[in-house]
């Protein structure tokens, strides 16, 4: 028999000095293909809170991917629910088919977590080991499947916080779940961009030197405000009262925005001052993003940078006016979805422009031999 040979693969010991250009096109990809999974897992979170299917689920099993698969099953499972406030301070009516209408979706929700996890790690080590990555990017996919696992741990702590005295989770750990997702979601379209403009050779020189980068970033930032300070709305369920528009009860500022004691927790639990609050963060995200929008068609942007901050303009535009009809409406699920989906896509959009206006220095110290072209 002959000699055998192993695979010819890379090892961590013999990682290439520098990424290959070649690949950063395929490994861009299927970052974005893991982007949009996390993208829908985040609407599949939104769907689970506004039909009150995140508390159907008492136990928090990791490996467990099967749902009850016999009726003695879904009994145990019911029966499990029925010992928490959940059933027994708001759905005492229920029965077995009710509770499964509500399981499936959390069942759905936990389920694609996992599934994002094995689409992330398997080809992961795949291109580690065919040597496709250097070290800072393998460092930076390592930290990203990190914040995933700790996303899903930051779940169930949420699931958590209603499992023990109200049927409601914690309007804290929901935000804190939510921004992560958000973060987790932006890393991730910020590295594939930087793999899609490795492999197009092409730099940000001409779109940086605008100065619209601080605007952009700032921009990024306020809008994970704004998205943190909707978590607060939602998980106070804030939404359901003072549905007006312009005015709050009334009034252009209500009376009572600070009646509680001490003054720095209405922010948090006040659910007047926290929808308060939103509409103005919201509001000053729209005024700045169009103040930008005027600044930037002053400038010689690439074309990919005119088109994404003209469609960001846009759309917080229409993510204010879906904001607002999920007011008047009183929070009815397809506009609170779309709302909700709205932030994300505008979020993505101020990700993508501060990825064009500010210089991207570790792609050009990554390809040194490459000739970086100007971006188009």
């Amino acid at each position: 028999m002959g000699q055998w040979k192993p695979l010819k693969i890379q090892t961590a010991m013999h990682l290439p000095a520098i990424q290959d250009p070649k690949h950063a096109r395929d490994i861009g990809i299927w970052l974005l293909v893991c982007a949009a999974m996390v993208f829908l897992m985040v609407i599949l979170g939104g769907a689970t809170r506004l039909t009150e299917s995140g508390l159907s689920m008492v136990h928090w099993k990791p490996l467990h991917i099967l749902p009850p698969l016999s009726d003695q099953e879904w009994a145990e499972e019911f029966a499990a629910y029925q010992q928490y406030p959940e059933f027994q301070k708001k759905n005492t009516w229920m029965g077995v088919d009710d509770f499964k209408q509500i399981f499936w979706l959390e069942f759905t929700h936990r389920l694609w977590g996992r599934t994002i996890g094995f689409a992330f790690f398997i080809p992961f080590v795949v291109f580690v080991l065919r040597g496709w990555m250097d070290k800072p990017l393998i460092w930076k996919c390592a930290g990203l499947f990190t914040l995933g696992g700790a996303q899903g741990a930051l779940g169930w702590y949420m699931v958590a916080s209603g499992l023990v005295d109200r049927p409601d989770v914690s309007q804290y750990r929901l935000a804190a779940h939510l921004i992560t997702a958000f973060i987790c979601f932006g890393l991730i379209i910020w590295v594939a961009l930087d793999q899609f403009r490795l492999a197009a050779g092409r730099d940000n020189a001409q779109d940086a030197k605008t100065g619209l980068g601080p605007w952009a970033v700032g921009i990024t930032m306020f809008a994970l405000l704004v998205v943190t300070s909707g978590a607060f709305v939602a998980g106070l369920d804030a939404g359901q009262g003072y549905n007006t528009f312009p005015l709050m009860d009334g009034q252009i500022i209500p009376y009572g925005l600070y009646e509680m004691q001490p003054w720095y927790m209405n922010w948090f639990e006040n659910h007047m001052t926290v929808q308060f609050n939103h509409r103005v963060l919201a509001m000053t995200l729209a005024t700045l993003i169009v103040i930008m929008w005027v600044k930037a068609r002053k400038f010689d942007l690439s074309r990919g940078a005119r088109i994404t901050v003209t469609a960001l303009m846009h759309m917080v535009l229409v993510q204010a006016a879906l904001g607002i009809l999920t007011l008047l409406f009183v929070v009815p699920i397809p506009l609170a979805l779309a709302h909700q989906t709205g932030a994300q896509v505008v979020f993505t959009l101020a990700v993508v422009l501060t990825h064009h206006v500010w210089t991207s220095r570790a792609v050009a110290e990554n390809a040194p031999a490459l000739h970086m072209k100007p971006a188009e």
